[in-house]
């Protein structure tokens, strides 16, 4: 048995035990994303365009993510909405600061991997990373969306009457405690996927100014704050699509 297989045991194990039919319906949701995304790097092999790649696959992980989580429709198909309305002004906003900042294909850092071999594989560099860019937002984007409306749905449960201003301002203040743990978890996860690039960056004396301008960090750190962005965006959009949908939802 190799480490991963056991890993992933152990982790289908905790997540049973402590979630229940929930969690296995995570883990299942978990293994059916990992092969839509190894799916779309065959796509996009052949020579599919990363575009169409990019939101077929996004739609799918999304639906996927929100709809295996959780058995409310009447929080699924909230979120479910606030995720692609986001996603969608996401990608514009992706294509505009990508092509600005010209960070595509490979850093200087990658030459001695990449010796001997060719780059000239077909494929637009630039369209790949919006794909690598977009399909990164959207565990962020679906946890926010799926927090905002699970909270807003139990709240008109319990008081249908509320009115929508209340509503709102209700879905913001969710969404403000939210936040914090959330950018937490997207910088600590960037940090510590980068932690030997740092050190590497250390060990060579980078300056700051040249760490700034380093194409892989330049990269990952646009992904990280597309995130940040996709986020505080899914707020307001939630809390919005839930007053919109309230009569549906009470009704259910």
């Amino acid at each position: 048995m190799s480490t991963i297989t056991a890993l992933g045991l152990v982790l289908l194990i905790l997540m049973v035990l402590v979630g229940g039919k929930q969690g296995w319906s995570a883990f299942i949701s978990l293994l059916l994303n990992f092969g839509f995304l190894y799916f779309a790097i065959v796509l996009i092999a052949f020579h599919v365009p990363p575009l169409f790649v990019t939101i077929t696959t996004g739609i799918t992980i999304l639906a996927i993510t929100i709809f295996m989580g959780e058995d409310d429709l009447r929080t699924t198909v909230t979120a479910f909405y606030a995720s692609l309305i986001v996603t969608a002004v996401l990608i514009a906003l992706i294509f505009f600061v990508e092509h600005w900042a010209m960070v595509q294909g490979f850093g200087t850092e990658d030459s001695d991997d990449l010796e001997g071999m060719s780059i000239l594989i077909g494929i637009s560099y630039f369209k790949v990373l919006i794909t690598v860019t977009t399909l990164s937002t959207l565990g962020a984007i679906a946890e926010a969306a799926m927090a905002i409306s699970a909270g807003l749905t139990e709240i008109l449960t319990t008081h249908p009457q509320v009115p929508n201003s209340q509503l709102m301002s209700s879905g913001l203040a969710i969404g403000r405690q939210i936040i914090g743990t959330t950018f937490n978890t997207l910088f600590f996860g960037f940090f510590g996927g980068f932690l030997a690039l740092f050190i590497w960056f250390a060990g060579l004396h980078y300056s700051i100014g040249t760490i700034m301008n380093n194409k892989i960090f330049v990269a990952e750190m646009i992904e990280i704050l597309i995130s940040f962005v996709g986020v505080l965006l899914t707020v307001p959009t939630t809390a919005w699509i839930m007053t919109k949908r309230r009569s549906k939802i009470v009704n259910e």
